[in-house]
């Protein structure tokens, strides 16, 4: 069997993230004009928490139950960035995080970050409901490391880390926002210092006698010459995602507050200034089954208040240079070779939950992913060691390659989408028989909707992505020989749900169902733009 090839990043150094597509459903990998166009980045990339230090630009984002975790990015043109590391590669080591005895952190992890620099240090902080801490990695290298970390209880929803003067805070909470200084050495909250700052954030974008919708949360703290601006983010009955702005001369206010960004449902994000002396708001949308994408949007300053957009509206063009697309940052295909000093996994995958290392190789057999079964899995959404790499937008195409006669009575590999109503295309075996098997939960209810006999050890799997205007159906294919591809199963009707939180992502997967120790040899994983 012939080995599909493709470049990919060498060293443990950086991966080239060149981020950016047009929200024209058209578009295809890279921008046709000489400017950056939203979203800039049409891939799962939410919660982002943006500095700037000196003439370059550094992110952090959100991978809920993915480990590693906490991605951390940064670039020169807020367009085009370089995914250079995670905030942590696991959080704890207990059965949600493991995905054991039934167990399991989807929807949770760890959420919204906190980026921050201060007195040469770089923080980010974020928090998990799965162990109920908060928690602060600081570094003086943000790019190399090492990475202390602190961590406390109780965990603070979407909190804001905050530097004033020698005092630190952290700002939180949903609809009534909180306040409260920081131990000196970050071990935890000073006693007595917490406190109401704002009664009800969500109040500026509530229509008069309206009832319901979601209250104000992600709070971003910023102070831009000697004031305080706290970003918000609230969804009014019957409205849409919205920016709410409270401005006050003193950290713990009196605050007074207006709606900014009302517009496509952009919203949650904050400021970032340039060297030039421009401003803009980073942003993202719900876009469906894809999950969250980020947008940048111009900020200019009328009375000390920041003006968002363009008569409030978010440009589809941006004054800044062209995306040069998402491959090979956000994500980017593999054939499993790897060179004296490459790292065994390039940062694009993740991890479904903490691994199980002795589990996995790209060394056992050279040019190939080895995953191997060590326990008995019921489903696929319990099994371990899922590889996953994020689904892009507007079209997206993935192909990977597995031979499978190594495997076991009752074992399951192949190419999945991963999200609660997921769809798998894989060999199953039954006894000594091999059946190609497409298995479809749109209805969140897993069915196998084909079975085909294999005679052969290899085969050659794929799954195309169509999220234009939030179409966000998927359909699978197979091949005998890697040039021929036939269709199998039914579309998936993919959706967004809140259980799992997350976009969806292509994902390499084995598991056992009878009997651990069988595995399967991955050969290769393509991924590149739809038609």
């Amino acid at each position: 069997m012939s080995k599909k090839t493709s470049s990919f990043w060498q060293g443990i150094a950086l991966i080239t993230v060149a981020i950016g597509l047009s929200s024209n459903p058209t578009y295809a990998q890279q921008s046709t004009v000489n400017k950056a166009t939203n979203p800039i980045i049409f891939a799962d990339v939410p919660d982002m928490s943006m500095i700037r230090v000196g003439d370059t630009y550094y992110m952090s984002s959100t991978t809920m139950h993915m480990n590693p975790g906490l991605p951390l990015m940064k670039s020169h043109d807020l367009v085009n960035w370089e995914l250079f590391g995670y905030g942590h590669t696991t959080l704890q080591d207990r059965d949600e995080l493991n995905l054991d005895n039934g167990k399991s952190t989807y929807g949770r992890g760890t959420w919204a970050s906190s980026l921050r620099y201060h007195n040469n240090t770089f923080y980010v902080s974020t928090f998990a409901q799965t162990t109920g801490k908060t928690y602060i990695y600081s570094t003086k290298d943000i790019e190399s490391g090492p990475w202390e970390v602190n961590e406390f209880e109780p965990m603070m929803h979407d909190h804001s880390l905050f530097f004033d003067n020698d005092k630190i805070y952290m700002i939180w909470g949903g609809g009534k926002v909180e306040i409260v200084e920081l131990q000196a050495d970050l071990s935890g909250i000073k006693p007595e210092t917490q406190r109401v700052l704002i009664e009800n954030a969500t109040l500026p974008s509530t229509p008069e006698g309206a009832k319901g919708g979601l209250p104000a949360e992600g709070s971003q703290l910023f102070k831009v010459n000697g004031k305080y601006y706290l970003f918000n983010i609230s969804w009014p009955p019957g409205g849409m995602r919205t920016v709410i702005v409270h401005r006050a001369d003193k950290l713990h206010g009196p605050y007074e507050g207006r709606v900014v960004l009302q517009d496509k449902g952009v919203a949650q994000g904050g400021l970032i200034d340039m060297p030039n002396g421009e401003w803009y708001a980073y942003l993202f949308q719900d876009h469906g089954a894809v999950g969250r994408i980020p947008f940048l949007v111009p900020v200019k300053w009328e009375n000390d208040w920041p003006v968002l957009g363009g008569d409030g509206k978010v440009p589809a063009e941006l004054d800044l240079p062209a995306s040069t697309g998402l491959i090979p940052g956000i994500v980017h295909s593999d054939d499993f070779s790897r060179k004296a000093g490459d790292p065994a996994l390039p940062l694009v995958w993740q991890w479904n939950h903490n691994p199980a290392d002795e589990l996995w190789s790209v060394d056992a057999r050279k040019g190939y992913l080895r995953l191997t079964t060590g326990r008995v899995d019921n489903s696929f959404l319990q099994a371990r060691n899922t590889l996953t790499q994020r689904t892009i937008g507007p079209t997206c195409v993935a192909s990977t390659s597995i031979e499978v006669n190594k495997m076991k009575d009752g074992d399951f590999a192949g190419l999945s989408l991963l999200q609660k109503n997921y769809g798998l295309v894989g060999v199953r075996m039954h006894g000594n028989t091999k059946s190609l098997v497409m298995v479809n939960a749109t209805t969140g209810v897993p069915e196998e909707v084909a079975n085909l006999s294999l005679e052969q050890e290899h085969v050659h799997l794929k799954a195309m992505c169509d999220f234009t205007n939030k179409k966000d159906v998927a359909t699978f294919f197979y091949s005998l020989d890697g040039e021929k591809w036939m269709p199998i199963g039914t579309a998936l009707k993919m959706a967004y749900t809140i259980p799992h939180f997350m976009g969806y992502r292509f994902g390499l997967f084995n598991y056992a169902t009878k009997e651990a120790g069988g595995y399967v040899d991955f050969d290769y994983f393509n991924i590149d733009y739809g038609d």
